[in-house]
């Protein structure tokens, strides 16, 4: 684990206390019905963890943010990995601008952020284009000093309750551009809200754009900037997914090691089992291999380094680690690990899509492995 500041250690016990007092007690209700929590958002708004990525000047984080993102986003996903991403989807919608942005678009929409705590939607992914971005189809034509944009978005985190858009579309044949677009702007509605099986308290909408138009002074940086944006953002927004899938694989060993000190089979308690401990001792060792990694990506983005080759390591490895450890944690808890009185089932579903999302695991690996072959 690397050194954390001092003013790190301050919000991790302060979020700890939080994630323990609110986030937790509401964390199963909010799965079984699916309603997005507008009480969990105010809170994150009051500690300012929806504000991490932005410029200090705009009460971001001062330095390391990423790192600070990555680490608040492990200690709510021990809870609740549909809280957990709403910081994600937040960073992610932001990276555009924050990146790519111009001072005056940053003058604009940066307070409607911070001051006004509008949440920001990230509109990439397509019925035909998702892990392959170049697929997109959603089209921005010029019209005299305006964007026009047609399109549909899905999966669209955050996609019916976000007031921001940073959309991704075609601005010629073979160029892709990222604009900013307000919710309340004419032809954007909201299609189908998905009813999923893991993360069902994170809003994941499709977002129809019909003859949307933008004044040219919303494209993010130049006419086919954006599919390099988008790549700069998967290196800030991978070790994030590494972070929650992290904090999931965390969360169930420590609800399992608990239930397995009182559970007593066989005139002894769970624990005592090798069994058992062999399961929990490979989980251990998952998660500390899966915080070096997390942590390193996390870190090398904020120094400016290129990142690329180590978030798609951290990403694959934790998530994957994530899935199995959740998986064995059920099978610690036996019967009851499969039965919704119990948190265990909740994160086993969560955590099958930290293997897909930002990314498909498979993608991972063509990424790591082009990136060796480059040297």
């Amino acid at each position: 684990m690397l050194e954390r500041t001092e003013e790190q250690e301050i919000l991790l016990k302060n979020l700890k206390r939080v994630v323990d007092e609110k986030v937790r007690t509401a964390a199963a209700e909010t799965d079984r019905t699916g309603i997005f929590n507008w009480d969990i958002v105010s809170l994150f708004w009051d500690l300012g963890l929806l504000k991490i990525m932005l410029p200090p000047e705009y009460e971001g984080w001062p330095s390391n943010p990423t790192h600070t993102l990555c680490l608040s986003i492990e200690e709510i996903a021990k809870a609740c990995a549909s809280s957990a991403l709403l910081l994600i989807i937040q960073a992610v919608g932001s990276y555009p601008l924050i990146f790519a942005g111009n001072e005056a678009q940053k003058k604009t929409y940066f307070p409607m952020i911070s001051d006004e705590r509008r949440l920001i939607g990230y509109l990439v992914t397509e019925p035909g284009a998702g892990s392959d971005v170049q697929a997109i189809r959603c089209a921005a034509r010029r019209t005299g000093d305006h964007y026009v944009l047609n399109g549909r978005k899905v999966f669209a985190t955050n996609g019916s309750v976000a007031g921001i858009y940073s959309v991704l579309a075609k601005t010629g044949e073979k160029g892709l551009s990222f604009f900013i677009v307000e919710r309340d702007r004419k032809g954007i509605s909201i299609g189908r809200v998905e009813d999923k099986c893991g993360f069902r308290g994170s809003n994941t909408a499709e977002v129809i754009l019909e003859d949307v138009a933008v004044p040219e002074g919303n494209l993010i940086g130049r006419p086919g900037d954006g599919f390099k944006v988008a790549m700069g953002d998967f290196d800030m927004s991978r070790p994030a997914v590494a972070a929650l899938s992290l904090g999931l694989a965390e969360g169930a060993v420590d609800y399992a090691v608990e239930y397995a000190r009182e559970r007593q089979t066989f005139g002894k308690p769970l624990i005592q089992h090798q069994a058992i401990q062999f399961l929990l001792a490979d989980a251990a060792t998952l998660i500390e291999a899966s915080r070096g990694l997390m942590e390193r990506a996390a870190i090398a983005f904020d120094s400016r380094q290129r990142n690329t080759k180590l978030a798609s390591m951290a990403k694959f490895f934790c998530s994957d680690a994530a899935m199995k450890i959740t998986t064995d944690m059920v099978q610690v808890l036996g019967g009851y690990g499969y039965v919704r009185d119990y948190p265990i089932e909740r994160m086993f579903r969560d955590a099958k899509l930290t293997q897909i999302f930002e990314g498909a695991n498979q993608i991972q690996r063509m990424i790591i492995g082009r990136e060796i072959s480059r040297r």
